[in-house]
């Protein structure tokens, strides 16, 4: 009776387990559908074709941001300068496609991925080689960059943007809107980046166990500066992208841009101690922030109040990480 009763037991357990498992692995997929259904019937005008549309551009500039964020947080950082980065980003990006004589389109969002790439540079070198903590650089730099766009801009919007460059935020391809292709894009490079590729291994091994990795060979210096440069590029894309679809280079864009970006990421899995995490469930987790942003604007809900939901919404995934780090 006793064996029985153990055997009982263990494979309640197994069973218990593997039902963990598949929590984890697709408890994020089944929360957004549930999260789509309810909000479905909650408001009539959730599913229209336009509220859709609108709900992908906005979460393209946001999954943009999130996906440099993957990077990041998977080597154990922080990056809280992205809102500032694509706030300067923009109205560098701006100031080149107004007036009589505009740039290139092409020309603009070079120099804003450029502006993003220089800010993650500096970002990168007081992480990686001066061993300044990630958390005080960036916050640092959110404030640099912040004042250093009110500097350029002289503290008004840029207005009067070239049509060829809005076409970047407001136009289509094949009835797809361009923010969305780009998005898309970024998603697929990055994720065959991280599954595919020696560097993906490093950045992963680097916030599994920096000093293993170290002794593996691993240039781990060389991939903390990495993923804040690129964390800073990403952000001048995001930055010019926002610009377009604004139609003006607003010098206050981006503001706690950094809290849906790290909320995508950690609501998607990705631990905050790093080493575990995907850029697809950062996807999943990006789809959730602007789908509840969506449904709450829809049903009337202060931003106040949203601000406060999103701060939940990342304490709540903190804990789970956390549980899930102490009960593996």
């Amino acid at each position: 009776m006793s064996d029985l009763t153990a055997s009982q037991a263990a494979g309640s357990e197994s069973r218990g387990r593997a039902f963990g498992r598949f929590l984890s692995r697709y408890g994020i997929l089944i929360s957004f559908l549930i999260l789509f259904v309810i909000l479905s019937f909650a408001h009539p005008n959730f599913l229209s074709t336009g509220n859709l549309t609108n709900v992908l551009r906005q979460v393209s500039i946001n999954g943009i941001l999130a996906i440099g964020m993957t990077f990041v947080i998977l080597t154990g950082g922080i990056d809280l300068s992205v809102g500032s980065i694509l706030a300067v980003a923009g109205v560098v990006a701006g100031s080149l496609v107004t007036g009589g004589d505009p740039s290139h389109p092409m020309v603009a969002i070079l120099a804003a991925v450029a502006v993003g790439a220089a800010v993650g540079t500096i970002n990168g070198t007081l992480i990686a080689r001066f061993g300044v903590p990630a958390f005080v650089a960036t916050l640092g730099m959110l404030s640099m960059a912040r004042g250093a766009t009110l500097l350029y801009s002289d503290g008004r919007p840029i207005p009067n943007l070239s049509p060829a460059f809005r076409w970047l935020g407001q136009g289509f391809i094949a009835g797809v809107p361009v923010p969305v292709i780009v998005f898309l894009l970024v998603f697929v490079v990055a994720w065959i980046v991280l599954r595919f590729t020696v560097y993906g291994r490093w950045v992963y091994a680097v916030g599994g166990n920096v000093k293993s990795a170290r002794t593996s060979g691993i240039p781990t210096r060389s991939v903390v500066f990495s993923v804040y440069l690129l964390m800073g590029a990403l952000a001048g894309l995001a930055g010019a992208i926002l610009t377009a679809r604004t139609t003006s280079a607003l010098p206050q864009a981006g503001l706690g841009y950094e809290l849906d970006a790290i909320a995508a990421v950690v609501i998607g899995g990705t631990s905050l101690t790093g080493g575990i995490g995907s850029v697809v469930y950062t996807l999943i987790g990006a789809l959730i922030i602007g789908v509840i942003s969506n449904g709450l604007d829809l049903m009337g809900v202060s931003s106040y109040y949203q601000q406060i939901i999103k701060g939940a919404i990342i304490v709540v995934a903190v804990l789970v990480d956390r549980s899930r780090n102490l009960n593996p």
